[in-house]
């Protein structure tokens, strides 16, 4: 194999979480497949800092990567994987990697593995599992074109720890395409706290919450006590108790915490496809026959109003 490289994301110049986690599973999948590991960085950031995690080289394509622009990054991340020439490409199954990162594989002409939640070596080649049918079942996937590309659910390994190294840079030169679609405005999200798709937590409330007031004064306390992301089932957002880039489902966004809290929520198929790989779930609703109850790690059969203050106050309490 001719190396592996890893998409970094980063905002504002700070490395996502999943740049950490990515490099770190690539490592060790380089040492058993017997190649080397090197990242992608778009815009201004530390990339030599990344040589810490595990990336023998960063090729870096400069410009302003602030405001998510799809050609734009699909035109750079082609540049740097035409100068890297990878056998393989490990992305994050992020807003990018659901949205840029398929139009890398058909312009490569290449396959995809999308929203993997496992990766191994065998036979001196990469497996990825990946959810099908909404997570009713999984199925183990290898790419024989290459380079094969997999978008991985962010917590799915855990996050690597930096030796302090440094890696050789390599700034690489692109061009941009004429461009399909013209930004007229940004807008900043209303939510400030915890970004939802790669929290390691997740509290999250249901249709039982009543009220975007109950909401905010029983489901957002405990999130905070916790430092988790906040997250609402289809039946919350669509009442207006949560804005609708909180939802969590089939329809919403897929997380894939180590702990996710669920406040009332039944558990119909389609939200659990948006969680049901959560490493610990906790299941709290007052009807001792919901569905969730069937996929819960832990399960409280109350109302949620008595109980989600009692954990919040428990939590504050140990700080």
């Amino acid at each position: 194999m001719s190396g592996i490289l890893v998409f970094a994301e980063q905002s504002g110049g700070t490395f996502k979480a999943t740049a950490a986690e990515l490099l770190g599973t690539a490592t060790d999948l380089a040492a058993a497949l017997g190649t080397t590991v090197s990242a992608a960085v778009l815009g201004d950031a530390p990339a030599a800092d990344l040589g810490g995690f595990g990336a023998s080289k960063v090729y870096q394509a400069s410009g302003d990567f602030n405001d998510y622009n799809t050609g734009a990054i699909t035109d750079a991340l082609a540049a740097i994987i035409r100068e890297a020439k990878p056998d393989v490409v490990l992305a994050p199954a992020s807003y990018a990697g659901r949205d840029a990162i398929p139009r890398i594989a058909a312009r490569f002409d290449t396959a995809m593995a999308s929203d993997c939640t496992g990766l191994r070596a065998d036979g001196g080649k990469l497996v990825a599992r990946r959810p099908m049918y909404a997570g009713r079942a999984y199925a183990d996937v290898t790419i024989d074109s290459s380079p094969a590309i997999f978008a991985v659910r962010p917590n799915t390994f855990p996050r690597a720890e930096s030796n302090g190294s440094t890696a050789e840079v390599v700034a690489v030169s692109w061009e941009a395409s004429t461009p399909t679609v013209t930004v007229v405005e940004t807008l900043a999200p209303d939510s400030t706290g915890i970004d939802l798709g790669s929290a390691g937590r997740v509290v999250a409330g249901g249709r039982s919450l009543k009220s975007k007031e109950s909401f905010d004064s029983v489901i957002r306390p405990l999130g905070a006590a916790i430092a988790a992301g906040v997250g609402a089932s289809r039946a919350a957002t669509d009442a207006g108790y949560a804005p609708h880039n909180e939802q969590v489902g089939q329809t919403g966004q897929t997380v894939n915490p180590s702990l996710y809290i669920a406040c009332g929520i039944s558990g119909a198929i389609q939200h659990l496809a948006g969680m049901r790989t959560s490493k610990v779930i906790v299941a709290i609703n007052k009807d001792p026959d919901a569905p969730i109850f069937q996929h819960a790690t832990y399960g409280i059969v109350a109302d949620l109003f008595d109980v989600v203050p009692e954990l919040t106050a428990a939590f504050e309490a140990l700080d």
